[in-house]
């Protein structure tokens, strides 16, 4: 049995992740937990003739939903709102992602944790403190930010600008982290791109600052959720298809701790001094097989990551220093 638990199944990211999860072949029981309405949306999931069963779980009903997940994907927590920064998401979303964390701990502890609940960068850390302490044999090779929205961007946004990049086949690397001036995407490496310099930076700050672009179009209405919700389905289908097909040669951009490839990023953890990271990643049985090295980067990437790494580092402490200060439970 495959199970996957989305936590925060109801929201705006969940309810239509939910509706593209239902879809796979490689899930058998999709179990939905939201504090409301995630009875009503599992029963209307629950008619489309695909193989998976799907059963609800209301605010009491945690534990029971995370029993034995295979793989638990969190949207949960609220979204985005106009002139919201992520730090004033992060005091609200901090409390619930350590909670849900608990919850694994609990529940699934071998789990496979797919984390979209925004600030990543904090979060992440969040979920692996918690499980760090709660569990006698945490794996950070199953602990990953969801970044994929940013290679998604990355791919739609250079094929406007050069129709000729297929966007379904052109792959763009994102490093660093997910939010803002940590979102580095290495634009250089796309075979045959003459981007001119001033392109380039248009490209990169609109990868950057997506997020911003869709929170003022809904004018106070929402968040990125439906592109959002595509991202995680592709990313989520990478892991299963690894973790459960066998597939390998998977890769994909995503935050992780970087000692779940300890040999790997040696050199790079003594000289940033970073624990967490988001690079490419060859996904295997047990998650992450791989974080590969840096791709080569541009001048201009090389001084976008030097921005980016002192608020990374900010923010990694932010989610550690949460779980360790017992004040804030």
């Amino acid at each position: 049995m495959v199970k996957v638990t989305i936590c925060g199944a109801a929201g705006g990211i969940g309810q239509p992740l939910s509706l593209l999860l239902k879809q796979s072949s490689l899930i058998t029981h999709l179990a939905l937990y939201d504090v409301v309405n995630a009875l009503g949306v599992a029963a209307d999931l629950s008619h489309i003739n695909t193989g998976s069963t799907v059963t609800g779980h209301g605010k009491e009903h945690m534990d029971e939903a995370l029993r034995d997940a295979h793989t638990v994907v969190i949207p949960a927590g609220v979204p985005r709102k106009p002139g919201m920064t992520r730090d004033d998401l992060f005091k609200i979303n901090a409390g619930i992602i350590r909670t849900l964390a608990e919850g694994i701990a609990k529940n699934c502890p071998n789990a496979f944790v797919l984390v979209i609940s925004n600030p990543v960068n904090s979060t992440v850390p969040i979920v692996c403190e918690v499980l760090k302490e709660s569990t006698s044999n945490f794996d950070p090779r199953r602990v990953f930010g969801v970044t994929t929205l940013d290679a998604v961007r990355s791919s739609r946004f250079v094929y406007e600008r050069d129709d000729k990049l297929d966007p379904q086949t052109t792959r763009v690397t994102v490093i660093g982290g997910h939010s803002g001036v940590t979102i580095v995407p290495v634009i250089s490496t796309i075979p045959g791109q003459k981007f001119s310099e001033e392109t380039l930076k248009e490209l990169t700050n609109r990868i950057q600052f997506g997020g911003d672009e869709v929170v003022k179009a809904k004018d106070g209405a929402g968040s990125a959720t439906l592109s959002m919700a595509y991202a995680a389905a592709r990313f989520t289908d990478v892991v299963l298809r690894a973790t459960v097909a066998g597939e390998t040669g998977l890769v994909e951009s995503t935050y992780v701790n970087l000692l779940a490839d300890p040999e790997g990023t040696a050199d790079f953890r003594e000289k940033e001094g970073l624990e967490y990271f988001a690079q490419d990643v060859e996904f295997g049985k047990k998650g992450v097989e791989k974080i590969l090295p840096l791709p080569s980067l541009s001048a201009y990437e090389k001084i976008l990551l030097g921005a980016a790494l002192p608020e990374l580092k900010g923010n990694v402490t932010k989610g550690t220093s949460f779980v360790k200060d017992k004040s804030q439970a």
